[in-house]
């Protein structure tokens, strides 16, 4: 079991590392959007690129952003009723939902991230939605990485709940 803690550890410092990279992201969105607001009203001269550059930003922010939420436990929960349980009943409830719905449905996020990632990559997508036209596959590619990110993260979190199983208390 110790060992399997040290390798939830490292995954942890490595979720933790990571959602402090792509928070930085939000200063670079904020000065877009800054941008974007000075430009337009102060001089009359809108971008092309400012609605392209925030939602793509966004979105990257909050995808990659998933697994240090999860594993800070700020995703939403039902805690009037899981707040009064057992740390051990606790445990066996969350290793079920990872096992019976988590998992299977960050693994079909990663299939069809990955499916949908590919073809954007295959024939070098640009948004049709912007005069900008900017290339859409590193964004879709997102998709993909934060469904593994999220898989890996919750193998850390499957390993805590069969410690706190065992045990009864949470690491």
């Amino acid at each position: 079991m110790d060992r399997l803690l040290k390798f939830s550890r490292l995954i942890d410092n490595i979720t933790e590392w990571s959602g402090r990279l792509f928070s930085y992201l939000v200063y670079v969105l904020m000065g877009g959007v800054f941008y974007e607001v000075v430009t337009r009203y102060l001089f009359h001269s809108p971008t092309q690129w400012a609605y392209d550059l925030s939602y793509m930003l966004y979105g990257t922010i909050f995808m990659m952003g998933a697994s240090y939420t999860l594993l800070h436990k700020i995703h939403i929960r039902t805690d009037m009723l899981y707040n009064k349980w057992s740390p051990q009943k606790q445990g066996k409830f969350d290793a079920i939902m990872y096992i019976f719905l988590f998992f299977p449905a960050m693994i079909l996020l990663l299939v069809a991230g990955y499916d949908y990632a590919a073809h954007s990559w295959s024939i070098n997508e640009k948004s049709a939605f912007s005069s900008w036209m900017p290339i859409l596959y590193p964004f879709k590619t997102v998709i993909p990485l934060s469904a593994l990110m999220l898989i890996i993260q919750g193998i850390s979190e499957l390993i805590k709940c069969f410690y706190v199983i065992k045990t009864g208390v949470w690491r």
